[in-house]
């Protein structure tokens, strides 16, 4: 087994620990000071009531993944001896290159450091390395206990080596990772999701339909579809020929727009972010801000626990 080191007790960097802990890893996460680690600690209790709340772990299981997670604020102790190191600090390159070159002077040359940027090139986070061929991208999504797609980028310099042993990291983890053989801005998974919103926002601004009835057309029909067959393979069930014959009027007529959308621009400028200032698309009152981040969790629960059944057979 790798010895696993986290950089970063935020939102992704628990969570990522948690993964670890449910499968049977100790592992020492590191925070910057006591008051992140405290949050880090928060955060990981709500989680942990939450998949117990929906039965997806008993109470066994929870005391497992809590004396499974430790916490540090030093650098030298998170990382001593450890084999394999998940980078989740904030997506600033300059402040990943000092991190790695930190690194660097006091872990073995066989360790990996694996980043989990969702959009900085691994040559880029690299560069500056002495043993750039340990550098591997290890893209979770959030919730990164939740969601099973970790997407594996490798470098121009990064060797197969480290790309098998992440590979198979990910897979004790139970994540489903896929190789990203050359690099290319927002990996694949940002890549469709964007693909998709800028239809969405050009189909709003064109007011072919509201924004709830957008949304919807997602949730009830290609949403549900998608999490069993990807996109290609729903082309191959479509039939080619099919496809063939839609492509050919529909793509000259989809959003080729280089830019946002003048709504997101306008609310952007109002400091209307989303979520998170409570105005965004949506008007984010308490109550729907609860019952969405509670479905939410409970679909991608289900769906987590239909993987593990899986497993187990």
């Amino acid at each position: 087994m790798e010895k696993v080191a986290i950089l970063g007790c935020g939102t992704m960097g628990h969570s990522i620990a948690l993964s670890a802990a449910w499968a049977n890893y100790e592992v020492i996460v590191f925070g910057l000071n006591e008051q992140d680690i405290e949050n880090a600690k928060t955060g990981l209790h709500v989680k942990l009531a939450t998949l117990l709340e929906e039965e997806a772990i008993t109470q066994q299981t929870a005391g497992l993944i809590h004396s499974n997670i430790k916490f540090s604020t030093s650098l030298q102790e998170v990382v001593q001896d450890k084999t394999f190191i998940i980078e989740a600090i904030p997506e600033n390159l300059a402040l990943k290159q000092q991190t790695f070159s930190q690194l660097e002077e006091i872990i073995s040359e066989t360790t990996v450091i694996a980043s989990n940027t969702s959009g900085i090139m691994p040559s880029l986070l690299a560069e500056k390395m002495l043993y750039p061929n340990r550098l591997v991208i290890t893209h979770f999504w959030n919730p990164a206990h939740l969601v099973p797609l970790v997407e594996i980028v490798k470098g121009d310099k990064t060797d197969d080596t480290t790309v098998d042993r992440t590979m198979a990291l990910m897979h004790q983890f139970h994540k489903k990772p896929i190789k990203i053989e050359k690099e290319i801005a927002g990996f694949v998974g940002n890549r469709l999701q964007f693909a998709l919103f800028r239809e969405a926002q050009h189909l709003y601004e064109l007011g072919i339909a509201s924004k709830e009835d957008i949304d919807a057309a997602v949730v009830y029909s290609i949403g549900r579809r998608l999490s069993v067959t990807g996109p290609l393979l729903s082309a191959d069930m479509t039939g080619l020929d099919v496809v063939q014959d839609i492509t050919g009027y529909l793509f000259e007529d989809l959003s080729a727009t280089k830019q946002v959308g003048p709504t997101v621009a306008k609310l952007t400028e109002q400091n209307h972010l989303g979520y998170k200032t409570g105005q965004g698309y949506y008007e984010w009152t308490d109550a729907l801000s609860t019952t969405v981040n509670k479905e939410r969790e409970q679909t991608l629960i289900k769906h987590l626990k239909q993987d593990l059944e899986k497993t187990l057979r």
